[in-house]
């Protein structure tokens, strides 16, 4: 964060000050207590169950300068009317100062974090470059990002998340992007939205911020995406096939994509180290950036090629002394359900045993729910998944053709199935976030390690 006094920061957020006026703030401001750092501002936040009021003593003696507060409080304080708020102010303010930043947004149905992981690991092997860690892509998050640049900082790639129409256009006032990338429009909060149009239309907020000299970076998996160039005056550049940006001589080896990269400036070859198909349109998003800051193919290439999987439970890959257990336990819509699925058939198809999907419930679906659900069901079985788990989650159906469906009413009777697992067999385990399929994951992993009698 560029240095500022306590003053300087009241004035600006038009607060009441209560601690010393030449204070140095030079840390982006934190919301957990325990993660205060000597320089940082603390953020009381008010939540259903915790009250941030009553940690900022501690984040005082973790070296926080002072607390943004919405009341006094017996300590350095600024009282604001809305802390929220006044972090989008402070981070617009900053943002403003630092005209050598290039702010890159990143927004899409799926596909965010892992095109955000791989641009950072790109951008970084370049220039100082900061990111979100995890989904760090809302009201809170996204300023706190911004405010972690300084002026050394010469990238900053932000995640930009929606639920409701105009969040992405709030969150745009803010850091206005010089890039804006739009990965795919499709089905995930489709119960919040109410229709896949309406989310294109908030996908497109975007674009619709960029200034006329910024650059459009959109995906062609979608009927709405590429559409969305109509809505800006500069210039364009789309990914995917028979795109500017598009990937030739695919394959795909241990589940891992390998393609030669086509770009406007030339063709190298790419071998990445992520599983899953469907990291190629990720990939080629990064890769579009790239060729927008105009780096050379050879740097886009291997950045991709070397970029490791740096988010938890996104397609971690756990070998487990014969057994192979995919953890995509971060979050779960059709489209990477869909993905997740093909993934594991490949997997087990070179390994020669079982396919094993452990599913859980998508939310928010809407009204659509139920359907979708059946449709990945019917999915497994057209593309040889063997033996589909669902817990909790009877949309799925019943059993299909060879594919076997096993329903279970809790992740703690499902586990028994580690009984039937054998050497070669390989597992996914995936849900929305908020099934806590994490918990899965390590009790699959216990049980077949037990059964190998090898220690966890």
């Amino acid at each position: 964060m560029i240095t500022l006094t306590a003053g300087e920061i009241a004035l600006l957020l038009g607060g009441e000050i209560y601690c010393d006026k030449d204070l140095l703030v030079s840390k982006a401001p934190v919301f957990d207590s325990r993660k205060a750092t000597p320089g940082c501002i603390f953020l009381a936040l008010k939540g259903e169950s915790v009250d941030g009021h009553d940690y900022a003593a501690d984040a005082y003696r973790a070296g926080a300068m002072f607390s943004l507060t919405t009341r006094r409080i017996d300590g350095p304080c600024i009282v604001v009317d809305d802390v929220i708020e006044a972090l989008s102010i402070l981070a617009a303010f900053v943002r403003k100062r630092l005209t050598g930043l290039t702010v890159i947004g990143i927004t899409g149905s799926q596909g965010k974090t892992s095109t955000k992981d791989l641009l950072s690991h790109m951008l970084s092997s370049v220039a100082p470059t900061v990111a979100p860690a995890g989904s760090f892509n809302n009201d809170l998050g996204l300023p706190i990002t911004l405010l972690e640049c300084d002026i050394d900082t010469k990238y900053c790639i932000l995640e930009m998340g929606a639920r409701h129409k105009g969040d992405i256009a709030r969150l745009c006032k803010i850091a206005q992007p010089d890039i804006a990338v739009v990965l795919t429009v499709g089905s995930a909060h489709l119960g919040e939205f109410g229709s896949v149009e309406a989310i294109a239309q908030t996908k497109s907020e975007l674009v619709q911020t960029l200034q006329p000299d910024g650059i459009a970076i959109l995906g062609s998996y979608d009927s709405y995406t590429p559409a969305m160039a109509s809505l800006h005056t500069g210039r364009v550049i789309n990914f995917g096939t028979g795109c500017e940006v598009r990937a030739a001589e695919i394959e795909i080896r241990e589940g891992r994509p390998h393609f030669d990269l086509v770009t406007p400036s030339g063709r190298d070859a790419v071998g990445m180290r992520l599983v899953g198909e469907h990291h190629i349109a990720n990939a080629l998003a990064a890769a579009a950036v790239g060729t927008a800051l105009e780096l050379p193919i050879e740097v886009i290439s291997s950045a991709l090629s070397t970029a490791e999987n740096s988010s938890k439970w996104r397609m971690e890959i756990h070998d487990l002394f014969g057994l192979l257990l995919i953890n995509d336990a971060y979050n779960a819509n059709p489209e990477s359900m869909t993905a997740a699925l093909r993934s594991l058939v490949l997997f087990a198809q070179e390994r020669g045993g079982q396919s094993w999907a452990f599913l859980g419930k998508m939310h928010e679906l809407g009204e659509s729910s139920d359907a979708r659900h059946a449709a990945i069901g019917t999915l497994a079985q057209e593309i040889g998944i063997d033996h589909l788990v669902a817990i909790a989650a009877p949309e799925y159906g019943a059993s299909q053709g060879a594919m076997i469906t096993h329903h279970y009413a809790s992740i703690d009777e499902c586990i028994t199935m580690t009984e039937h697992f054998s050497a070669g067999d390989v597992v996914l385990v995936k849900a929305s976030r908020s099934e806590g399929f994490e918990v899965l994951a390590q009790k699959l992993e216990s049980m077949w390690l037990d059964k190998s009698g090898v220690e966890s």
